[in-house]
């Protein structure tokens, strides 16, 4: 079998908007580096950013390319700030890792049993989807929720033959949902913190020549 070929490109580390305090970063792969992927979903890579060897999986940014998520221990180990540029080399891996399950999922999980026999008979990928969905949950409450949504739906897919035996015709909902609902259309891209943004407001009010041009249109 064929390795999958290098992919070699740069890319900004950004900071994320939300949630405050964050201390991880992102950057978003250009269209030609992301081109080259199997796949417009998530994929799983491995390589190195500035050097530093890493293992992640990449998401749609809902704009026709992938983005990363960067944590802290990674991006100070490259030493690369927010702005900064940053030298990448991925491959897509050859076989999907085991997906570490959240500590507030595996509870869940160990506190129903027909949920956690699902679990253990869906696929790598599909275990992965559902950890991301419910992880990119914004607030503590989605969370939650959407932990309620997994355990409630994946009992029901537990008896759910083969997909290869299913009769034509059989309604799929009747096995229960294997994979995490998804909205048309909504891209998973953090929205990034502009760090110059205070500074730029103190430079129009400070910069003698912006000074001169509101004057001017405030005596008309």
């Amino acid at each position: 079998m064929t390795a999958p070929a290098t992919i070699r490109f740069k890319a900004t580390l950004r900071r994320p908007a939300h949630p405050k305090g964050a201390t991880w970063r992102f950057l978003v792969l250009p269209a030609a580096a992301s081109a080259k992927l199997p796949t417009r979903s998530m994929v799983s890579v491995e390589g190195t950013l500035a050097g530093q060897p890493f293992q992640a999986t990449l998401a749609p940014d809902g704009e026709g390319s992938h983005w990363l998520k960067v944590e802290k221990k990674l991006h100070e180990a490259a030493g690369i700030a927010a702005g900064g540029e940053v030298p990448l080399e991925i491959a897509p891996m050859a076989k999907e890792p085991e997906p570490k399950v959240p500590a507030d999922l595996g509870e869940a999980l160990a506190a129903n049993a027909a949920a956690m026999a699902t679990w253990k008979d869906v696929t790598t990928i599909a275990r992965r989807d559902w950890i991301h969905w419910i992880t990119s949950g914004k607030k503590a409450e989605t969370r939650v929720k959407r932990i309620g949504v997994a355990i409630t739906s994946w009992p029901a897919a537990i008896a759910a033959p083969a997909v290869s035996t299913v009769p034509a015709g059989t309604a799929r909902a009747t096995w229960g949902r294997r994979k995490p609902p998804r909205k048309r259309g909504q891209g998973g891209l953090p929205r990034e913190k502009s760090v110059n943004q205070r500074g730029s407001a103190a430079k129009l009010h400070s910069d003698p020549v912006s000074i001169c041009t509101r004057r001017i249109r405030e005596n008309g």
